[in-house]
């Protein structure tokens, strides 16, 4: 996979996870986890079933053609699984990811403003041998809470204080009550395809170090800081859980550093509140689903 890391830490690593069955390191591309591999997995052109399943940073609305149905999903034919799929050639290849699902949507169906998603573990059958799973964020409710923060006077944090009056953190706390659903998921998940190789993807980094880029990104500087360190908990929280579940982590927080909504037009994986390329507000563009397609294919290839 062409990492440059140091034999010493490589070793460690191996020694450290092997009773795990999972292997981690860190390189160019973060902190990651090869997903163990199950007896009779097999991944390659012309072979298994790849399934993925999560919410609207997997299935990347207006980034590309619209794909699959139902059209009020928003997945686009250029999201990160689709380019995952096209690389690995597959038999089979299931994109039933949906803008606004959260954890209950994997088990139960989803309205949406143009029809009805059906349960989204329903497409993990017992010859899937990829799944990937990117949910959580709105269980926690992130993108929702980030449109409340916008504010006209750069000096004003609208969300932190309310979130955290009293001395609790509303979103920490959330962040912990979703932990307890995603290890339901991947269990299902387990039990639904026993030979399957699972990765959680993780979030990529939407906010900067700092204050924020005022006007272009009109939350005050404390907000800023507040949704950061959220987020960067809800992806540790999703590491954790993808370990003790027995699945695979792709870090996309590592290597989108720098590229949040503040960065230039080119180079950004995530848009701001008026986006600069074709993309949901607060949400991933097309470099982004590149970008974390990669991630994914290095755990898998």
């Amino acid at each position: 996979m062409g990492k440059k890391v140091l034999i010493g830490v490589v070793v460690a690593a191996l020694v450290g996870a092997a009773t795990a069955g999972v292997v981690y390191w860190r390189s160019e591309r973060g902190e990651s986890a090869a997903p163990p591999k199950p007896p009779g997995s097999v991944i390659g052109p012309g072979t298994g079933r790849y399934v993925a399943l999560g919410d609207s940073y997997t299935s990347a609305p207006r980034t590309g053609a619209p794909a699959g149905v139902p059209p009020g999903c928003g997945r686009s034919d250029n999201n990160y699984p689709h380019l995952v799929a096209a690389e690995l050639r597959l038999v089979s290849f299931a994109d039933v990811s949906c803008g606004g699902a959260t954890t209950q949507h994997l088990s139960e169906p989803q309205t949406t403003p143009d029809g009805v998603n059906p349960p989204q573990l329903d497409a993990v059958t017992p010859d899937t041998t990829l799944v990937t799973l990117g949910i959580g964020g709105n269980d926690i409710g992130l993108v929702s809470l980030a449109r409340d923060c916008l504010t006209t006077n750069r000096a004003v944090s609208l969300c932190k204080p309310r979130l955290t009056a009293g001395g609790r953190d509303q979103l920490a706390e959330r962040i912990t009550a979703t932990a307890t659903k995603v290890r339901t998921a991947l269990t299902a998940i387990h039990e639904r395809a026993p030979r399957a190789q699972v990765i959680v993807v993780g979030y990529p980094t939407a906010l900067p170090d700092g204050n924020g880029c005022w006007p272009f990104l009109p939350i005050g500087p404390e907000d800023v800081a507040y949704l950061r360190t959220s987020l960067a908990r809800l992806n540790s929280m999703l590491a954790t859980e993808a370990k003790a579940g027995q699945a695979g982590y792709a870090d996309t927080a590592t290597p989108s550093k720098g590229k949040d909504m503040c960065a230039k037009a080119r180079v950004k994986w995530v848009e701001d509140a008026v986006p600069s390329s074709p993309a949901m507000e607060l949400h991933p563009n097309a470099v982004g689903e590149r970008g974390m397609a990669d991630v994914v294919l290095d755990l898998v290839d």
